[in-house]
């Protein structure tokens, strides 16, 4: 089965939930898990930015894996989060870590270094050699300070074999459709932006990594599988129910306002490693009177 079908509809990207001296709360890690496959999240990314990454070491990012896996135990696909800066480093993780039950590696470019498009393929094309599971490109300009062209994007896809999909969040419809009219039938595109799925879905995109899916999972999915069939007319009306909760998400930074939701959801502790600082109380206080005030699951 190939990766765009194994993968096909929505991914959450997990936040990591931490107790109140920071250290990583597996309990709450364990409801998260199963309120997003209860409701009807078709794949998880463990180890994505929105885990806070940067700010766990290797133990705990192992320990995290290896809980993710046990805790899901098949149910659905589980996609491990492994990037850097440091292509050398970034390729002997992928030796270490604890990958054997996982479908693909989603790997962010390089971020702060800001490498020109041929470094950005040297460095891909080398990582994805180095990786025993598929690779996942991720493209998120604004946190990594360089954008993936569409053009090495492209050229990626054809001329690297272990180079399966991209998750796209530039935020550049127009080098989205460039990637998808000239992309091959097997290379898995999804959005990394919940804003813009549905017209991206509608271009043709395969489903969305997704932050709204850890606290909006059954509403989210549902519209993303509507988009999947065509049924833009019934996606429209989830996809607008959730745009002001999309909004508060990202109000401040991420993932300071899903947990700010999975904490009045009763789901995990409102605590974050700095930099990232909770929200502040008055974005705070809008999440709680939207979810007073909306049924979103």
């Amino acid at each position: 089965m190939s990766l765009r079908t194994q993968l096909k509809g929505t991914g959450v990207a997990l936040v990591t939930p931490f107790r109140a001296n920071t250290e990583v709360d597996f309990d709450a890690l364990g409801r998260l898990i199963d309120h997003v496959i209860a409701n009807g999240v078709e794949y998880l990314v463990s180890l994505g930015t929105t885990g806070e990454t940067p700010t766990l070491d290797t133990e705990e990012k192992f320990d995290i894996i290896n809980y993710t896996f046990e805790k899901v135990k098949d149910r659905v696909p589980v996609v491990v989060g492994v990037g850097g800066n440091n292509t050398k480093e970034v390729m002997e993780n992928l030796q270490s870590y604890p990958l054997d039950k996982a479908v693909a590696v989603l790997s962010a470019s390089p971020y702060y270094n800001k490498p020109s498009q041929e470094g950005i393929f040297q460095h891909y094309k080398n990582v994805a050699n180095a990786s025993p599971k598929p690779l996942i490109l991720y493209n998120v300009p604004a946190r990594t300070g360089s954008n993936v062209s569409a053009d090495t994007t492209l050229r990626l896809a054809k001329e690297v074999e272990n180079i399966a999909g991209m998750k796209e969040a530039s935020g550049n419809m127009v080098q989205c459709m460039h990637i998808l009219r000239n992309r091959h039938d097997d290379f898995l595109l999804v959005s990394g932006d919940d804003h813009l799925t549905l017209p991206l879905i509608a271009c043709g995109m395969d489903g969305v990594i997704s932050v709204a899916a850890n606290c909006f999972p059954a509403d989210f999915s549902q519209m993303v599988r509507l988009c999947l069939e065509e049924n833009f007319e019934l996606a429209r009306v989830l996809h607008y129910k959730c745009l002001e909760g999309n909004d508060l998400l990202f109000a401040e930074n991420n993932p300071a306002g899903v947990k700010a939701f999975l904490k009045e959801m009763g789901i995990i502790e409102n605590v974050l490693r700095l930099p990232l600082v909770p929200l502040s109380e008055a974005v705070h206080q809008r999440i709680k009177t939207y979810l007073a005030n909306n049924n979103v699951v």
